[in-house]
């Protein structure tokens, strides 16, 4: 980020544009994939058939998508994505979501991700939208590209139950 301060939730309308950060690479490997489908109930054979895929159009197993889309809320964390000041947040849907180009098992991948907005929607909530580019390396085009809502909840905000509805 840019020198414009501390990434504070009083602040956070200072960082809308500027990219919140990039995560290290983390390497897909066989065995998460497999853990996905096992939770997911997926099995897709280009997911988890190593002898299958190697025929198929990867030429070797791919991660789900939805793995690489899961994984947001992981970089989202290593990128300190919450600013100061905010208690927890909600998933609060996305805007966009794009499958770019496939995950091949023992590549890595990383996360690029920017503030697009901070919209104020009171009772100490505050729905951040960001663009999340998820980069495979020494590949031209992206993974995924996410536009993500996040409704962070400020640490000064009441006890009341916060609504997270949409139509708000």
């Amino acid at each position: 980020m840019t020198g414009k301060g501390s990434y504070t939730i009083d602040n956070i309308k200072n960082f809308v544009g500027e990219e919140i950060g990039v995560t290290e690479w983390l390497t897909i490997d066989q065995g998460r994939v497999d853990r996905f489908a096992d939770v997911t109930e997926d099995h897709n054979p280009l997911h988890v058939d190593e002898a299958f895929a190697s025929e198929g159009p990867f030429g070797k197993t791919i991660a789900h998508g939805f793995l690489t889309l899961s994984l947001l809320t992981r970089f989202a964390e290593l990128n300190n994505f919450m600013p100061i000041g905010v208690k927890y947040g909600i998933n609060y849907g996305f805007e966009r979501i794009r499958f770019m180009a496939p995950v091949p098992v023992g590549c890595r991948i990383r996360n690029r991700q920017t503030l697009l907005g901070a919209a104020d929607k009171g009772k100490g909530r505050i729905v951040l939208r960001t663009r999340n580019a998820i980069e495979i390396e020494n590949a031209p085009t992206p993974a995924l590209l996410a536009d993500w809502l996040v409704m962070a909840i400020r640490e000064d905000a009441g006890a009341e139950p916060v609504a997270t509805n949409a139509a708000e």
